[in-house]
């Protein structure tokens, strides 16, 4: 009765920090600025589902890369070599072989000739090397026919894409705070991505254009007397190049780079007044006026063109020589991309092509929404919990709903300390959290209930409820925690808030569940002092069934076995319904404004578009409708035309786009791949932890049943047609977790009444076992489904696929966890230990004892 102060103090200063920690995320903006700095700013991060917002993934063109690195391997041989006497070469490019042949014409000058272009090798510094060292990004050698070779390593090639996204990085991050948002998250994604995450920023089309868009500014000199019809007719001239012009036309110019945008120190947008268009003014450092000056000098007369990744913008005469340094960019522009491309040249260059290969936009409305749904699902949820532990349990009830809030308390607090995001997925985990908190005060509780069956005092009951169930809800936990760092590891965006809030509710809800109710229990026995614990006034299932479960087990697992073929069969000849994660393309959320949406209008508006394959279908309420449109095959930029045509079609029958998903062929072959090894990943880590608390019998029957139910919920996706998308890989590892959380409360008395009735028969003593833990089972089942129901309901059509899977998937868990659990221990060999056995096991824990306390 007496509790530790430590432990009181313990409660206390996490219940208070916990409170202070999460209530920034209830006030209003203007009460957060008078809190002190010391608190959290600014709170809780929404995550763009939420608020709205664009969500990019780029991806470096190693092609392109590739290409312009022989250009300028091609150009600085051809230079050397004109400075060794001139010797004449012809230099073609293999791009297939990354390499570029140089053919002498002169073969007597090969070896000064090696000797000049070895000259060119370049070294790419490595932090994997030591101090010092480096990558040779080429590599020189002979053909067959005498021809020299410099080719591209590939480890070059390699380090130097590492090195341009970290270039990347900076020019982005510039780029995008030119543009004046807010908290944008820029982040590395291994060797050669970029993640771009963008809040509140719902023109995704400017977005892609300022991010992506090279924005590689070169003066070159126009060759004169020739134009590039003529120059293809005859053959380039050495040292040349035919770009497109920004107009329609084509320009030859010489290759070398007269002046570069690096010499930029400013670029503003600005108005000719003369000819009355907008126009881009700029201005060189110095040493790029001096430069600029020498080459208009030196050039009057000639043309001079301004290039804009490999395009002509414009190649004005140089009537005399410009000394200021400053100058301006005329073409086709309108007052918004004059502004664009002068916030790009300020930003600087990219130094590579940067492919979107993943996007993901959200209407600010649209998040709106998205917060109301989730809102509304969490708190019915909660809602239902809270009133039925009090109808279950009376005052038992309350001690575990004080837990229970100061559980959810804690996990906001958590997630504004780490800097977390809350996604829409992040809330589905936080209702589902609510279910699994509750479930352990229902184990400790039912435990209680035994004990003072048992004959114990109230007191006894008491201590040995929370003794005993504290290592069953270890394991339940621990099990959950385990899909929970898979999904965080495994997963990307709202699969990851997901796992972060699961995760996060789990450990506060190990300590809530047992300490905080621990305390509040011994508390109030006290001052009471009852002599009869009355906890539970409401079950499902009365005490002392003898339900022959071990009977019936035949033909539970041949129903079973015909369910799990027909789900086999429904996923091998009918497929799933595979979202744009899985199978790549663009889905489009749109709204009709003023009234309810035609499907059969939007599918007639887009059919003429030769788009390829175009799926209409409702979605949500009835003025929402969502596209699918196939993956184009001009990739990325393809598809970006696609939207556009989509959205501006649709926008003159009253559409407005609301969210836009495109992902590339690329990204999803991923997702399906890291996927697959995140389920199998989960069931092996798993599976040893049930081995090395349990038995091997107990591990692999667990592993099991679980991938029963996992085959079953994949059944429901092929058979009633529910998208199959990323988040739908979260519901099959949630649902592991449920399914083995089940499992281990069961297993869990088996093995205790493995050791009490050492002389009953197996079948007799499984069900005593569930029957011992039937009570426990309904009801924990029943508060799963209070938490789980009200997001089928309420939490968006976004969730719905990931909320009925979880919601099947947990009625699945608690059958087979009860029926099919225990014949397939029986059919893995589990056998009762004699008393030699089980004394044999004690004399070993003893001496094991003995051994460490010497």
């Amino acid at each position: 009765m007496n509790q530790s102060p430590f432990r009181v103090f313990v409660i206390l200063f996490v219940a208070i920090a916990g409170i202070l920690l999460a209530a920034p995320n209830f006030l209003p903006e203007s009460a957060r600025q008078a809190l002190p700095g010391w608190l959290p700013q600014p709170g809780l991060v929404l995550g763009l589902d939420l608020q709205g917002g664009s969500h990019l993934l780029l991806e470096v063109d190693r092609a392109g890369i590739v290409e312009q690195r022989l250009s300028d391997v091609r150009r600085e041989a051809r230079n050397v070599l004109a400075n060794q006497n001139g010797i004449g070469n012809i230099i073609t490019t293999d791009a297939a072989a990354n390499a570029i042949y140089i053919e002498l014409t002169d073969p007597t000058q090969r070896e000064l000739a090696v000797t000049a272009i070895n000259s060119i090798q370049n070294t790419l510094s490595n932090s994997l090397f030591s101090a010092g060292g480096g990558v040779n990004e080429l590599a020189f050698g002979e053909t067959a026919d005498g021809k020299l070779s410099i080719t591209l390593t590939p480890e070059g090639i390699t380090q130097r894409m590492s090195s341009l996204v970290a270039q990347s990085i900076e020019v982005i991050r510039s780029r995008i705070d030119e543009l004046g948002t807010t908290e944008p998250t820029i982040q590395r994604q291994g060797d050669t991505r970029v993640l771009v995450q963008v809040p509140g920023f719902g023109d995704s089309t400017r977005l892609k254009n300022i991010i992506s868009q090279t924005a590689r500014l070169t003066f070159h000199m126009v060759y004169p007397g020739m134009t590039p019809e003529q120059a293809e007719a005859q053959g380039l001239p050495a040292g040349t190049m035919i770009l497109n012009s920004q107009d329609g036309s084509r320009e030859l110019l010489y290759e070398d780079v007269a002046l570069g945008g690096e010499s930029l120190i400013d670029a503003q947008p600005a108005y000719d007044q003369q000819r009355g268009i907008p126009v881009v003014s700029f201005k060189f450092d110095t040493r790029g006026a001096v430069t600029f000056a020498e080459i208009t000098a030196r050039n009057v007369g000639q043309r001079f063109a301004i290039v804009l990744d490999d395009t002509v913008i414009t190649a004005p005469v140089i009537q005399q020589p410009i000394t200021g340094g400053s100058g301006q960019i005329s073409g086709s522009f309108t007052t918004a991309s004059a502004n664009d491309l002068a916030v790009l040249l300020r930003a600087g260059a990219l130094p590579a092509s940067l492919n979107v290969i993943e996007e993901r936009t959200v209407d600010a409305s649209l998040g709106a929404d998205s917060i109301q749904a989730g809102l509304t699902a969490g708190v019915v949820a909660a809602v239902l919990v809270v009133a039925f532990m009090v109808v279950a349990y009376g005052l038992w009830g309350v001690f575990a709903n004080v837990s229970l809030i100061l559980n959810i308390i804690l996990i906001f607090a958590a997630l504004s300390t780490l800097g977390a995001t809350l996604t829409l997925p992040g809330i589905a985990g936080i209702v589902l959290t609510i279910g699994m908190a509750v479930d352990a005060n229902v184990l400790i509780y039912e435990r209680m209930r035994e004990e003072q069956r048992a004959g114990r005092t109230p007191l006894q009951a008491i201590n040995a409820g929370f003794e005993r169930a504290w290592g069953t809800i270890v394991d339940s936990h621990l099990t959950q925690l385990v899909a929970a760092v898979v999904l965080y590891f495994m997963g990307s965006g709202p699969v990851q808030g997901f796992a972060v809030t699961l995760g996060l509710g789990i450990l506060t809800s190990l300590f809530t569940s047992y300490t905080v109710t621990n305390y509040q229990v011994h508390l109030w026995y006290k001052r009471v002092r009852p002599k009869v614990l009355k906890i539970q006034h409401f079950r499902f299932i009365p005490d002392g069934t003898k339900i022959p479960f071990m009977k019936i087990s035949r033909y539970v697992i041949a129903l079973s076995i015909i369910m799990s073929v027909v789900s086999i069969g429904a996923a091998y000849f009918k497929g799933f319904n595979l979202g744009i994660d899985f199978v790549g393309g663009t889905a489009i959320e749109v709204q009709h404004q003023g009234s309810p949406a035609d499907v059969g209008q939007v599918r007639e508006l887009l059919s003429g578009l030769d788009l390829g394959e175009i799926q209409v279908q409702g979605f949500g309420t009835p003025e929402d409708v969502l596209v699918r449109v196939q993956a184009q095959e001009g990739g990325q930029s393809a598809d970006q035309v696609a939207v556009q045509q989509v959205t501006d079609t649709l926008a003159s029958e009253n559409y407005e786009v609301r969210r836009v998903e495109a992902v590339s062929g690329t990204v999803s072959g991923e997702l399906a791949w890291t996927g697959t090894i995140a389920v199998i990943i989960a069931l092996a880590c798993i599976l040893i932890y049930i081995w090395f608390r349990f038995e091997w019998q107990f591990a692999l029957a667990a592993v099991t049943t679980t991938s029963h139910d996992i085959i079953m919920t994949i059944g429901l996706f092929s058979i009633t047609g529910l998208e199959f998308n990323l988040s739908s890989i979260a519901a099959v590892l949630t649902l592991v977790g449920l399914s083995l959380n089940e499992t281990v409360v069961v297993s869990d008395r088996i093995r205790e009444n493995l050791q009490k009735y050492r002389k009953m028969p197996l079948p007799e003593l499984i069900d005593l076992s569930i029957n011992q833990t039937i009570v426990r089972t309904s009801l924990t089942q029943f508060t799963v489904l209070l938490a789980l129901v009200p997001l089928v309901l309420f939490g968006g059509e976004a969730l719905r696929s990931f909320t009925i899977a979880m919601t099947f998937g947990s009625l699945v868990g608690m059958y087979s966890s009860v029926i099919v659990n225990g014949p397939i221990l029986i059919n893995f060999g589990l056998k009762q230990k004699s008393e030699e056995e089980v004394a044999a096991v004690e004399q070993k824990k003893v001496k094991a004892n003995d051994g460490a306390s010497v």
